[in-house]
């Protein structure tokens, strides 16, 4: 099979830092924080220990009508705004429906709907349960809320691998797109788990950092202070096309996918492998199935969640892949600002990572004020100019379960 080269032609996101995919990376380029105190009554009401969180900076409410913010849970919402918000950036292709698809991703799915379903039952019985309850809470939801709205009939398929969910999609899209399902494919991934027991659960396993008193600077990767991630919501989309397709059409093109790979530690259900053996072989293999070597990577948008354990297991396993040439490649850890969007982490990162190729600007991790001697990594601080000529770079996202899924890009 002859392979087919596989371009980034719109993008679209709704993040803690921005509304829109443009407006994200200008607040990411300027070291904005989404990071805030949580305002909602549940936090007071139910002691929960940890009192913010990085929700998206635009409420959903006030993109979507209201029709679909009531049939939504959302992480559909997301979704939808940020599906939307790609196919228009990729100029609303007209496209045959049957070679239109879907490759949509989520960590968690509608524990919103789920959890307010089960409080309605208990509280006022069945007959006020909402029938379209399991529509809503279905993981595979945010996929059919795009497909449906968009028309894409060439499959809407949904991965959910923890917080390496939205990379894994971008990799399935590729290789989907290789095989000729397809000529174009959305693909991202959503998550909306600020709630009231997914805070309690991260943090009664020690996951999140308890800076109450300081949201903006909880996030900070490879910082010695760092204490967990601070949990984020949102989604992203890309649009890739086959460059055939997109150069007939005349599109824009942002920079070129080339590949991705996707491995598994069967070590622990939520500790990372320490050594980060088969992360390592994920970014390995994700590089040499685009036929390039890893002398070739010039910058890495790193998973970096701000865990004292995670982020020393990744630079473990950045090491094992690069050795010492690690220490002169740009890496930027944007959870920093973003928060961690669990399943929706890997698309707002591969839009990061684009963007990062398209302007030649790695973007800068935030919070850094005291580096952890034993991560000695160039981390870029202030944006940086990334090199002329091609350019190639990787994305890596790391999941509960073991989960690791990696994708490269290269300048167009």
């Amino acid at each position: 099979m002859s392979t087919k080269k596989i371009v980034v032609t719109g993008i679209g996101a709704t993040s803690p830092i921005g509304g829109t995919a443009a407006s994200s990376w200008k607040n990411l380029l300027a070291g904005e924080s989404g990071a805030t105190t949580l305002e909602q009554e549940w936090v007071a009401e139910l002691a929960l220990p940890i009192t913010f969180a990085a929700q998206a900076r635009v409420p959903a409410s006030e993109v979507l009508e209201r029709i679909e913010t009531k049939r939504l849970d959302p992480g559909s919402q997301f979704a939808l705004i940020a599906a939307r918000e790609a196919w228009a950036d990729a100029g609303a292709p007209d496209v045959v429906p049957e070679r239109f698809g879907v490759d949509w991703a989520t960590g968690i799915g509608g524990v919103w709907t789920l959890l307010d379903a089960w409080d309605t039952l208990r509280e006022r019985g069945p007959r006020r349960v909402l029938p379209m309850t399991v529509p809503m809470l279905m993981p595979n939801g945010p996929a059919a809320a795009i497909e449906m709205a968009l028309g894409a009939r060439a499959g809407a398929r949904t991965v959910v691998s923890a917080c390496a969910s939205s990379t894994e999609s971008i990799v399935n899209a590729y290789d989907h797109l290789q095989a000729g399902y397809a000529d174009i494919i959305i693909a991202g991934g959503s998550e909306a788990a600020i709630h009231p027991l997914p805070i309690a659960s991260f943090a009664a396993m020690q996951a999140l950092s308890k800076r109450n008193d300081d949201p903006a600077t909880a996030s900070r990767p490879y910082d010695l202070t760092r204490d967990g991630f601070v949990l984020g919501e949102g989604g992203a989309a890309l649009v890739l096309e086959t460059e055939e397709h997109a150069l007939a059409r005349g599109a824009k093109i942002y920079a070129e996918l080339l590949g991705g790979a996707v491995t598994s530690d069967a070590y622990h259900i939520t500790a990372p492998d320490p050594e980060g053996s088969a992360a390592a072989r994920a970014m390995i293999a994700a590089v040499a199935n685009a036929g390039y070597s890893l002398d070739d990577v010039q910058h890495i948008n790193a998973h970096a969640t701000s865990t004292p354990v995670g982020d020393i297991a990744e630079y473990k396993a950045l090491l094992h892949t690069f050795g010492d040439r690690l220490h002169d490649i740009p890496v930027s850890a944007t959870k920093a600002s973003t928060g961690h969007l669990l399943g929706g982490a890997g698309g707002i990162e591969a839009i990061f990572t684009v963007m990062a190729l398209h302007d030649r600007l790695a973007p800068p991790t935030i919070n850094l004020s005291e580096q952890d001697p034993e991560i000695p990594l160039d981390v870029v601080r202030e944006p940086r100019a990334l090199p002329a000529g091609d350019v190639l770079a990787i994305s890596n996202s790391f999941g509960f379960g073991g989960h690791n899924a990696v994708v490269a890009f290269k300048t167009a």
